[in-house]
């Protein structure tokens, strides 16, 4: 141990340290000057000063003077390093591979506009829209119930920048992007990347956009007839002052995703042919919504609520009347959320809600079909969106940080977690983007049967493995600011709580693993046929290229085995495929991102990088249902076992009991 300086020596060195000072060698502000950039460039190298020469022994002592031959204050004696900020740059200048993805894929007479609408738009994400989200953040949404006189008013009170996002929604063309179809089957895939540069600065405004695109795709669907065709033209506008949002008023407090059995909202037929809905709504998303689309009930003939989801008719509903008042709606509280609460969600008591049914009689289920695709995918923008920025402010402080003698980028070990996090960024970005651009095909007529099998099977899909992976990739971002990520003015922490509902909202993981089993079964084998057919397709494009045939090899061997495991599951019970369905939906997405990785790396504008990502894709278990099945986890004694593990008790539990 280093022995402690003597107090006569550590007086002699002030001493001195003074006497130097108090020698006018130079101008005041010159001397200042000098001192900073001297400072400055110390810190660069990484070495830091010993004790700095604008410490006076009001420092050495613990006290804070002034030096009056330098005419300022100087620092207190917390130091003088102060880590710099990562700075976030133009999302879109900073993302290479949604460049290359727009160079590969769009045609040359639209990539150009569609390239400077992109940059121009990352640019106003830096420099207005980020500092906007913030603000909804800082300023979560409040609700007030009466008047200063005493009446109900159920005013949920936002703050002027989640106004404001409304506006630049509008403006941008955020929704209205997917429907002018400006650019033909690529409107999605612009309108989708859009709001992937977006989305992590958005304020979560992008809850919102995605129930107002799910509307407007339903109504779509349904046909423009009135009053739809006024709230079509409102949906999908780009006029700040017209522009309307929607809710998705779903989720009752019995149902959850299961809304056949569990919505008891009744919806009583009007002489003029309307109804009116009475009902109570557990879950409203962005309730300052203007219009609705809500599931209710109709009455049998003997005047009882039909039970199941042929009872279920799809309604739509404007939140308030004509002057400007809530119509029959009684907003009971709002929600507490982990996360995303920038966003109003609240209980609704609904009163005699005005409403018009739009579907007909016993088909609501069946009506939000086109919903919950395109909500589904807007969650999968989310989640990647995610990680995306957590990994460009990641690699922006990785450049900034010194330690250890040299910066973060420099060590090995860090940048090989930040590789880990960017592959399976560029697995999802690119399941993302093949589901946008099979749902532009499929909107302007250009599939095959096979393309909309294959776009019903990876939305889900995509969703629910997105959703987990950005928990995962956000969380290990956090980790690489250190105790920076934990804190919450940096906003990092913010990101991680928001990321966490993208694997619950519009389904949660096992919800969804259900749902591509139902695809799988309804279709007769064709939903398997097309993915095969995809996968094979992708990797034919590869052969003759040595540098990707072991990728290529892993993803056709992890093919085979799962045709075989779903040949052979198909004929046993149903049980068994329903403990397998989130391993067979796991591997769905492992296998197809794979593939993608590859067809991505086959392009002659392909980089190093971008074979190297397809690499080490596949290197890892491309096929989990296999291994899983082959150790006994789907048997038909499992559910027993797990039941046991989850469930066991102290051994002492009964005793106590019986003792009380």
């Amino acid at each position: 141990m280093a022995a402690e300086r003597e107090p006569e020596v550590e007086e002699m060195q002030v001493q001195e340290e003074l006497e130097v000072h108090s020698e006018p060698k130079q101008d005041a502000c010159d001397e200042l000057e000098s001192v900073l950039q001297s400072e400055e460039e110390t810190v660069k190298r990484g070495a830091f000063p010993r004790q700095s020469r604008l410490l006076s022994t009001g420092h050495l002592q613990g006290r804070t003077e002034s030096r009056p031959e330098l005419g300022v204050f100087t620092r207190s004696s917390i130091g003088t390093f102060f880590q710099d900020r990562p700075l976030l740059k133009n999302p879109f200048l900073e993302d290479a591979l949604l460049q290359k993805y727009l160079s590969r894929n769009l045609p040359p007479q639209i990539l150009g506009t569609i390239r400077a609408d992109l940059a121009q738009f990352g640019k106003r994400i830096v420099t207005e829209l980020d500092v906007l989200g913030q603000q909804c953040e800082d300023s979560p949404p409040r609700l007030q119930h009466y008047d200063a006189w005493g009446c109900r008013i159920d005013r949920i009170l936002t703050c002027p920048a989640w106004a404001r996002m409304k506006e630049i929604s509008a403006q941008e063309g955020l929704v209205a992007a997917g429907y002018e179809r400006t650019y033909g089957e690529w409107s999605r895939v612009f309108q989708m990347s859009k709001i992937y540069l977006y989305s992590p600065s958005a304020g979560l405004y992008t809850c919102p956009l995605a129930m107002t695109d799910g509307a407007a795709k339903v109504i779509e669907s349904l046909g423009m007839t009135w009053p739809l065709e006024k709230a079509f033209q409102r949906l999908t506008c780009r006029d700040p002052q017209r522009f309307w949002t929607s809710g998705q008023w779903m989720t009752e407090r019995k149902g959850g995703s299961d809304v056949a059995n569990g919505t008891e909202t009744v919806a009583l037929p009007q002489a003029d042919g309307t109804y009116k809905l009475y009902g109570f709504k557990w879950f409203t998303s962005a309730t300052d919504a203007d219009m609705t689309l809500t599931l209710g009930r109709e009455l049998d003939e003997e005047g009882f609520p039909k039970q199941g989801s042929k009872g279920l008719s799809l309604f739509y509903a404007e939140v308030r009347d004509e002057q400007g008042n809530l119509n029959g709606i009684e907003v009971q509280r709002l929600k507490d959320k982990l996360g995303t609460r920038q966003v109003p969600t609240a209980e609704l008591l609904l009163d005699g809600l005005p409403a018009h049914r739009i579907s007909s009689e016993g088909r609501g289920v069946a009506s939000i079909s086109s919903m919950l695709t395109i909500t589904r995918i807007h969650n999968t923008v989310s989640a990647v969106a995610a990680m995306r920025r957590i990994i460009q402010l990641g690699r922006e402080y990785a450049a900034k940080r010194f330690v250890f003698g040299k910066f973060l980028r420099d060590h090995a070990l860090h940048v090989q977690t930040m590789a880990r996090m960017e592959v399976e960024t560029r697995g999802a970005f690119l399941l993302l983007m093949e589901v946008c651009q099979l749902l532009g095909r499929e909107e302007c007529g250009l599939t095959s049967e096979l393309d909309c099998h294959l776009l019903r099977l990876l939305t889900p899909v995509a969703k629910l493995y997105t959703g987990k992976q950005a928990v995962a990739v956000v969380s290990e971002g956090l980790e690489c600011f250190g105790g920076q990520g934990y804190m919450e003015d940096t906003g990092l922490p913010r990101m991680l709580r928001d990321a966490q509902v993208l694997s619950i909202w519009e389904g949660t993981t096992n919800v969804l693993s259900l749902d591509v089993l139902r695809c799988l079964a309804k279709s007769n084998g064709q939903v398997l046929e097309a993915f095969y057919s995809q996968v094979k397709i992708k990797l034919e494009a590869a052969s003759g290229n040595q540098a990707l045939a072991s990728p290529v090899m892993a993803v056709d061997c992890a093919l085979s085995k799962l045709g075989q495991f779903v040949q052979v599951a198909a004929r046993g019970a149903t049980s068994y495929l329903e403990l397998a369905a989130r391993d067979l939906s796991c591997s769905l997405a492992r296998i197809y991102m794979g593939a993608l990785l590859i067809e991505n790396a086959t392009w002659e504008g392909a980089s190093d990088s971008d074979i190297y990502a397809a690499t080490r894709w596949c290197e890892q278990d491309l096929c989990p249902v296999v291994n899983n099945k082959d150790h006994g986890w789907y048997n038909p004694e499992t559910p027993d076992k797990d039941a046991m593990l989850v469930y066991e008790v102290s051994p002492h539990h009964g005793q106590s009991m019986a003792g009380e």
